[in-house]
């Protein structure tokens, strides 16, 4: 008896005891559960953070080049200085002609010097060049600017035999490897190269798009992929990605990039790679069924018309597209005999027009043949000259033919589209991303392109026979994602796009099969070291600086928000209140309640002295110079748009601006303004901004000129409570800086 009590006593005792331990388990699963949802909530918000300061930076760009092409459109020069300052500012860098392009960039004129160190090129390019630059730029190596151009001059030459849609076949090599953006991170391209093998007859690759800009080493990834495409021709692939633009590169880096790796002859290095990039072919066909292009699609996009567009044409994307047209529209109405001078009532001199059509020669008789073929030759040659004109399109290249004008001169009879019915084509394919809903809509927060739904994708790949579409465009946290049903893949490829652990890099490998896999891998070696808490805590660090910094740019629009819901003028209000206001300034569709508690102190009461917050921002974003904070502001706020006009005026990229080329600027932007400015008013200002009297102004100059007016503006205009008044002094109204000033903080 006895024994048999101790038993049950000890299983009753064991039994007790498991059941601790379930309960403890299951409470240790809950609060697991728990803390990963958390980490996972935060994850999600700081990723929206990142991306809606990054689209919204991008909206800012397009905004800037309407703004300037509204300028375009609206600005008539009033003598041959500011025919000749418009010419160069928008216009030259498109007219390039090829002898004066082949002149202008001209290699063979350079010498090497002994002393280099670096690798040498020879043309033709062997296997051994590839490999000896990946070493060299391993070693922070500079590869000569007369081998880059000369690789420049030959790889546009090869681009400019291919055609806008490339065509890969699975049957030529076991597989193909496509990537996604590289942004600038070589360290992401050698680690592809690493783990895949390099590109050989066996080992095909495609590159699709974005290679340059944001990240530090954009020139070398260009040279290491124009290299390999020389190589191996029919292997290597590149698709134009919306970042191979001029006008883009201004603003994210590449251009400044290589003008500092390049101080003598950078100029030349850019004047070409803007050229090169504007023979990228648009897409990829793999096997006739996966399509890849850079950002996505539209409901009026056609292959059909990417196929025949001369795609050469296009320079940038999001440059003076309105100018175009309305020029083309006054050029008709001259050749149809309308002219400006019987259309104006005060008599003003007419705009010189173009000639009127050409009218073909009697055609000789059909017997003789060889005859015959030269008048249809020279008649087809006159009337594409005059439509070449009648539209403006550039004649640069009139010395060679190539892929796109043999595709254009053997389907005359086809349709003829304008040129803002292909610039949309290609602004949709570079620009575009896909959404969840049904439809096709305006893109909004990039700016540009559209946003495409499932049924839209669905159409496409039915009308010409698809199984999906491989696009790029969006940083992924995991390199790769999935929509539309698994009909629509993005593939991105630069690892810690937004901040080291912020993302994973991927590239895709299809088969015969084409069935997808996928390789994925994080460049950055201190990324392997932290754990998940570690990483997404550092992240969101970053997030929330880059989101301060964006608040305090805004500061003047908050404080006018909060007043609004301030009727009292308590400077309190509540953190709903504050929400609600803060989303109607910086419109970036952020969870701004959920993000409070990293925003905002907590009160007792639920209330928020919004004038002590603002206080805190300027503190943490005051600079050591102890700039006043409204200056700061300014600054924070248009710095982006003034280094991208800087470098707009700036033509030859010598980091230095002309009083001739800043003088003219002002008066731009005062003809849209509707401002009478006086010489003497703007020789003043650049002589008290050119601090060391070199008789040029640099970016630090250019800024300075911002800050300066808007400084004298808040000292001239203080009120009884010291604070900058809001009525513009007489002296200051008509300075062409603060016109600046309200045209950049609208």
């Amino acid at each position: 008896m006895g024994s048999g009590s101790s038993v049950n006593a000890n299983y009753k005792y064991s039994l007790q005891k498991s059941e601790n331990a379930f309960k403890a388990a299951v409470l240790i699963q809950r609060w697991y559960r728990r803390y990963v949802a958390r980490l996972e909530m935060r994850r999600r918000c700081t990723w929206r953070i990142f991306q809606s300061i990054e689209y919204a930076c991008e909206q800012d760009q397009i905004k800037l080049h309407n703004f300037f092409s509204y300028l375009m459109d609206h600005f008539t020069p009033s003598s041959s200085k500011e025919r000749d300052f418009i010419s160069r500012m928008f216009i030259s860098g498109e007219s390039f002609k090829e002898a004066e392009l082949e002149k202008y960039c001209d290699y063979e004129s350079m010498e090497v010097p002994d002393s280099y160190t670096g690798p040498h090129l020879s043309f033709p390019l062997l296997p051994d060049h590839a490999t000896a630059l990946l070493e060299a730029f391993k070693q922070k190596q500079q590869l000569h600017a007369r081998y880059v151009l000369n690789l420049l001059h030959e790889t546009r030459k090869h681009l400019k035999q291919l055609p806008n849609i490339s065509h890969v076949s699975t049957c030529y090599s076991e597989e193909v490897t496509v990537c996604g953006d590289l942004h600038g991170q070589l360290d992401d391209l050698f680690l592809i190269f690493y783990k895949n093998g390099l590109p050989s007859p066996s080992k095909s690759y495609v590159f699709n798009g974005d290679f340059v800009d944001r990240g530090k080493q954009s020139l070398e990834i260009l040279i290491i992929l124009f290299t390999f495409l020389l190589i191996y021709p029919k292997e290597v692939h590149l698709n134009r990605g919306n970042h191979e633009d001029h006008m883009v590169n201004l603003r994210y880096g590449f251009a400044k990039e290589v003008m500092q790796k390049y101080k003598v002859h950078g100029k030349k290095i850019l004047k070409m790679i803007q050229n090169v990039f504007c023979w990228l072919p648009l897409a990829t066909l793999i096997d006739q069924k996966v399509l890849i292009i850079h950002g996505g699609v539209s409901d009026t996009t056609d292959l059909d018309m990417l196929e025949k567009i001369q795609r050469n044409k296009f320079i940038s994307v999001l440059r003076g597209k309105k100018r175009k047209e309305s020029n083309r529209n006054v050029e008709i109405q001259e050749v149809n005999g309308e002219s400006n001078a019987e259309a104006d009532p005060t008599g003003n001199e007419a705009t010189p027009s173009l000639p009127s059509q050409p009218r073909p020669a009697q055609a000789p008789s059909m017997a003789n043949r060889l005859e015959f073929s030269r008048w249809v030759r020279q008649t087809v040659q006159e009337q594409i000259e005059w439509c070449r004109r009648l539209v403006d399109i550039s004649e640069s290249e009139d010395e060679e033919l190539t892929y796109s004008s043999m595709v254009s001169l053997a389907d005359l009879d086809g349709p003829c589209w304008t040129r803002q019915e292909e610039w949309k084509q290609i602004l949709d394919i570079l620009w575009s991303d896909p959404m969840p809903q049904e439809g096709c809509r305006e893109n909004t927060v990039r700016g540009g392109g559209c946003y495409f739904g499932p049924d839209v994708t669905g159409k496409i790949l039915e009308k010409y026979n698809l199984q999906f579409l491989i696009r790029s465009h969006e940083c992924k946290q995991e390199g790769y994602e999935f929509c539309h049903n698994r009909k629509v893949l993005t593939i991105f490829s630069a690892s810690n796009y937004y901040e080291i652990g912020s993302n994973r890099g991927a590239y895709v490998k299809l088969g015969p099969d084409l069935v997808p896999h996928f390789v994925q891998y994080q460049a950055n070696k201190t990324a392997h070291t932290l754990t998940m808490t570690q990483r997404i805590s550092r992240v969101e660090e970053s997030a929330f600086r880059a989101l301060r910094e964006k608040l305090f740019a805004h500061t003047s629009a908050l404080i006018s928000a909060f007043k609004a819901y301030d009727k009292d003028n308590t400077g309190r209000i509540t953190l709903s209140n504050w929400a609600t206001a803060v989303e109607s300034v910086l419109h970036l569709g952020l969870p701004w309640r959920m993000l409070r508690p990293q925003l905002v102190r907590t009160t007792a009461d639920g209330m928020l002295e919004y004038k002590s917050w603002l206080d805190d921002l300027a503190m943490e974003q005051r600079s050591q110079e102890h700039i006043q904070s409204s200056l700061l502001e300014v600054i924070y706020r248009n710095r982006s748009n003034l280094e991208t006009i800087f470098r707009i005026i700036d033509r030859d990229h010598s980091g230095l601006i002309s009083f001739e080329e800043f003088h003219q600027t002002w008066k731009l932007f005062s003809s849209h303004m509707n401002i009478e400015l006086t010489d003497d008013g703007i020789n003043d200002l650049v002589r008290s901004i050119d601090f060391n009297k070199d008789g040029n102004i640099d970016f630090n100059e250019f800024l300075e000129a911002f800050r300066l007016v808007k400084q004298t503006h808040c000292k001239t205009g203080k009120g009884k409570a010291g604070t900058c008044s809001t009525t513009t002094k007489a002296e200051n109204r008509d300075h062409p800086s603060q016109q600046l000033c309200s045209v950049l903080g609208r």
